[in-house]
């Protein structure tokens, strides 16, 4: 576009340096807010406020008021240890983010005080004058003052991964919109992908498109994991009822009895056998450890409740371009004549008949080309040409026509190896390039039949031609030569590798898969359909922009493909699922995806070609871009649901024996069962059983054929409480029984205490046993190896070998010298309650699936 003789002075002043410092302090520097980074002591607090952490540390100081010093220092030892590990985590990951943003340090060559100058992107001011050029990135929202043969691909912003035509022109950018064909305007974070050209800076920061969206995110509520709300209200119940019940025993014993000295030990005991301090423990090693193994597989947490909720998720969100596809176009059929090829990576050597075609559309590309379709001919080249003659590596380019708005097709003018004979190879829209080849009726007739079926397809369509030149001079345009059609190719963004099988994956663990892109629906269609996701029906943006929120909940209910979607529609669609009842991840690696990532139950960003604002928004990180690691991330937080359930059955399991035994001997008027003593060695398998045993413990091998949990369901379903009550039942029932027997031998109450904490220990151990086998077969589940049980276990029969052997041990447990009899009378009965148990959940899983 021409330009006067005052707009030329004006573009090669720029902006004054002195200017541009005021305007840098008045506007902030051109970048993002960085808001989501968290800092260490952001982090220390964030980990030290967490009410269930609180819990923990009010359950430490209380035994510490009360003298009861080791518990005290076991429980605070093990808060302090968690807010360590949090903090290592959450730093290294806020560190790995970090980096992520450092891996390019964007730069501008800007016109400033009337000379060119090469500087920080952040630096930019509105009114400044930008050189653009192929393979840069666009710094900040500008308007085009000149350009030649210029184009951007905007699918950061639009979702759409083929690159649109720009040329200058007057606009207001308030009006435009990024995705549109011969826009004067180029926004910030948009990639040049062929041509050049001059701007003018209108907006930076937060005030540029991409900023607008990141601001936005503000204003987003994250949904909070279901986890979390469930054990917040888990924990407080079990408090509440703990410590009112340990108060009103102790109240109760001092009013009946009059022994106010026994009844606060009685009341001690019981508070210290049923605070639920595992609890928030479990919880939290359950996720930081999870985050660890994440991101062995290539996943980065940088929120871990995260984790377990995406053991849970029920729908998960995909965009389209970068996620299910590689955001690079590849050739995906070639037609000539009526022929056809289907052509992929694994291709060979390509037909004969299609040989001059492949070989034009490289002629037609720049030598060493930027845009991503001409990559994509130069290398079917390499793959179906190599070995022929229609290679032209020592060819010299000597002309060009570009492609302009009112011919869409470029032609490239070659000198080959005869002299004087030049080769021209053209390449654009279907109908420009007929138009330049003259065709007649019946063969634009063919052509167009040809262009319909290769577009429903979801191909980009490019005709391609030839002719030659004999010289000298050169015509104005690309009209004046004489050119043969060839054929026609058809192009795509090909599908990851493995999206297919991860998709099926998710079918049989019982996910849904929509895909959420702003594509063109047939398009979308084509896509889906190879990815195996459902493709019935399609939902558009405009037809989606007529609903009201009930009416789309409704529609949304069975459709999975969702087209010509703007960013702020794709949020709608997620709450509209939220709201449905779906525990819902989205993935996504662009701008137009962060408000969405944000506002899902789960949000997981691309980490290498991810922006910054998306992976600032989600709650995973895909460090390698592998849309396959999603599934090992779902069997991943599968494993840990299925194995909290097991700790958290276990924990309730074992605090009733432990409360049973300090409650009853108190309301019957036997003598003190238990002790503070007592509990506190029992902690020293309830903790590391329940944290790290469980832990541990593998996948069940059919975890990715079940369906996930109900998003309303509780951590503790109905069956899962009076399961775990009725196992603790039956372990208190053993060691009474044998306290009982013990009780009427010689040795009387310290011989019948010393033999129902053996029971007690060994069914402890049993329910450890027993809670591994509420997924799955009884014997599987005792076969999979855990190590960490091994150990618990022999350090526990240690530990009581040496309190029944040492008598400085035995008198501070107020245990007697056991003959044989009695200890294997106990380990007997230890022994049964676990048989016992076994038997009741199998015989509960059978009638759960009949």
């Amino acid at each position: 576009m021409p330009v006067d003789a005052s707009e030329q002075t004006i573009r090669r002043q720029g902006v004054s340096t002195a200017e541009a410092a005021a305007r840098l302090g008045r506007d902030g520097p051109n970048e993002l807010p960085q808001d989501q980074r968290r800092r260490l002591p952001r982090i220390t607090w964030d980990a030290v406020r967490e009410p269930m952490l609180q819990l923990l540390l009010a359950a430490g100081f209380i035994y510490l008021l009360l003298g009861n010093l080791a518990e005290a220092l076991i429980l605070l030892g093990f808060a302090v240890l968690n807010v360590v590990m949090v903090v290592v985590q959450e730093t290294r990951t806020e560190s790995a983010l970090a980096a992520l943003r450092e891996l390019a340090s964007p730069q501008a060559l800007v016109w400033r005080d009337g000379s060119q100058r090469r500087i920080a992107a952040r630096d930019l001011v509105v009114g400044d004058i930008v050189c653009l050029a192929e393979g840069e990135r666009v710094p900040a929202d500008s308007m085009l003052l000149e350009a030649t043969n210029l184009q951007a691909d905007e699918a950061l912003l639009t979702g759409e991964s083929v690159p649109v035509r720009k040329r200058p022109g007057a606009g207001q950018a308030a009006e435009d919109l990024p995705g549109g064909e011969d826009s004067p305007f180029v926004w910030a974070g948009s990639l040049i992908t062929s041509g050049t050209g001059t701007a003018r800076v209108t907006a930076t920061g937060p005030r540029t498109a991409i900023g607008r969206i990141g601001k936005s995110l503000g204003s987003v509520e994250a949904a909070p994991p279901p986890l979390q709300v469930q054990m917040r209200s888990l924990v407080w119940l079990f408090a509440t009822a703990g410590i009112g019940s340990s108060l009103l025993l102790a109240v109760s014993y001092g009013l009946l009895h009059g022994q106010w000295l026994q009844a606060v030990l009685a009341g001690i005991t019981l508070a210290m056998a049923t605070l639920p301090e595992e609890f928030p423990l479990v919880l939290t090693i359950f996720l930081v450890l999870g985050a660890w193994r994440m991101s062995r597989q290539h996943v980065l947490a940088r929120r871990a409740a995260a984790i377990e909720a995406l053991g849970t998720a029920t729908l998960l969100c995909t965009d389209k371009t970068g996620t299910l596809t590689q955001n690079r176009m590849s050739v995906a059929r070639l037609a000539v004549a009526g022929e056809s090829l289907a052509v992929t990576e694994t291709t060979g050597t390509i037909p004969e008949v299609f040989h001059e075609l492949a070989e034009f559309s490289i002629l037609a590309s720049r030598p060493d080309p930027f845009d991503p379709m001409e990559q994509a001919f130069h290398r079917l080249g390499k793959q179906g040409l190599a070995n022929t003659e229609h290679l032209h590596a020592d060819w010299v380019l000597e002309h060009d026509y570009p492609l302009t708005p009112d011919m869409l097709a470029m032609s490239q003018v070659w000198r080959g190896s005869a002299g004087g004979i030049y080769v021209i190879a053209a390449k654009g829209a279907p109908e420009a390039v007929a138009d330049l080849c003259h065709l007649d009726d019946a063969a634009l007739a063919a052509l167009r039949r040809d262009v319909m079926e290769m577009a429903s397809a979801g191909l980009r369509v490019l005709a391609v031609a030839k002719g030659v030149h004999a010289g000298p001079g050169w015509p104005e345009n690309q009209h004046d030569f004489n050119f043969i059609f060839l054929g026609l190719t058809g192009l795509a963004d090909p599908l990851r590798p493995g999206v297919p099988e991860a998709v099926a994956a998710c079918r049989g663990a019982g996910i849904g898969v929509a895909m959420i892109t702003g594509d063109h629906p047939v398009t979308a269609l084509a896509i889906a359909r190879q990815a195996g996701i459902d493709a019935e029906r399609v939902l558009s943006g405009q037809d989606m922009a007529a609903m009201d929120d009930p009416g789309l909940q409704k529609v949304i209910s069975d459709t999975r493909v969702f087209a010509r979607i703007m960013p702020e529609q794709k949020l709608r669609l997620v709450q509209a699922f939220a709201a449905n009842g779906e525990v819902v991840a989205m993935t996504g690696d662009g701008v137009n995806d962060a408000p969405s990532l944000k506002a899902a139950h789960i949000g997981v960003a691309m980490g290498g070609r991810g922006t910054d604002v998306a992976r600032e928004a989600a709650s995973l990180v895909l460090l390698d871009d592998d849309f396959t690691s999603l599934v090992a991330a779902i069997r991943l937080g599968r494993r840990i649901d299925a194995n909290l359930r097991k700790a958290f059955s276990y924990i309730l399991a074992v605090h009733v024996p432990i409360a049973g035994m300090s409650l009853i001997p108190v309301l019957l008027g036997w003598p003190l069962l238990l002790g503070p003593v007592h509990v506190v060695f029992l902690e020293m398998i309830i903790d590391p059983a329940s944290s790290i045993v469980f832990e541990a413990d593998e996948a069940s091998v059919d975890i990715m054929s079940r369906p996930p949990r109900s998003p309303g369901m509780p951590l503790f379903s109905l069956g899962l409480l009076a399961g775990g009550l009725s196992q603790g039942v039956t372990v208190l029932a053993a060691s009474l029984l044998v306290f009982l027997l013990g009780t009427h031998t010689a040795g009387g109450e310290s011989t019948g205490r010393a033999m129902a904490f053996i029971a007690l220990v060994v069914g402890n151990l049993g329910l450890v046993l027993s809670n591994k086998m509420l997924d799955g077969q009884t014997l599987a589940a005792l076969r999979r190896p855990n190590r960490t049980l091994i150990v618990v276990s022999v350090g526990a029969v240690g530990a009581l070998s040496l309190a029944l052997a040492v008598p400085e041990l035995r008198h501070l447990f107020g245990f007697s010298p056991l003959p044989l009899g009695g200890v294997v009378t106990a380990i007997i009965a230890g022994l049964a309650s676990l048989a016992v148990n076994a038997a009741a959940i199998r015989v509960q899983r059978r009638l759960s699936r009949s």
